[in-house]
């Protein structure tokens, strides 16, 4: 099992207990791209994808929330964690 596909298993099982930093990087592996810092905030798209992702930093965690919906929308969209 590659760092990836641990990673994507480790957010799967415990949504409520994930970096900030894994998120993000999950949400790149996914193929989003960086479009925005705002304070605590920062925002992703992905071509072909209509939702916007929008994550926050809250003391070094994601909002749980936050996580599920970039679950979601993985599954849903059927894109591959490179």
């Amino acid at each position: 099992m590659t760092k990836r596909n641990k990673l994507y298993e480790k957010i799967k099982n415990a949504p409520e207990n994930v970096r900030f930093e894994e998120i993000c990087a999950l949400a790149e592996m996914a193929g989003f791209i960086f479009k925005a810092a705002r304070g605590s905030h920062k925002s992703y798209r992905r071509a072909g994808v209509v939702e916007l992702l929008n994550f926050q930093n809250e003391g070094g965690k994601a909002k749980p929330y936050q996580v599920r919906q970039l679950l979601k929308i993985i599954d849903s969209y059927g894109l591959e964690v490179k």
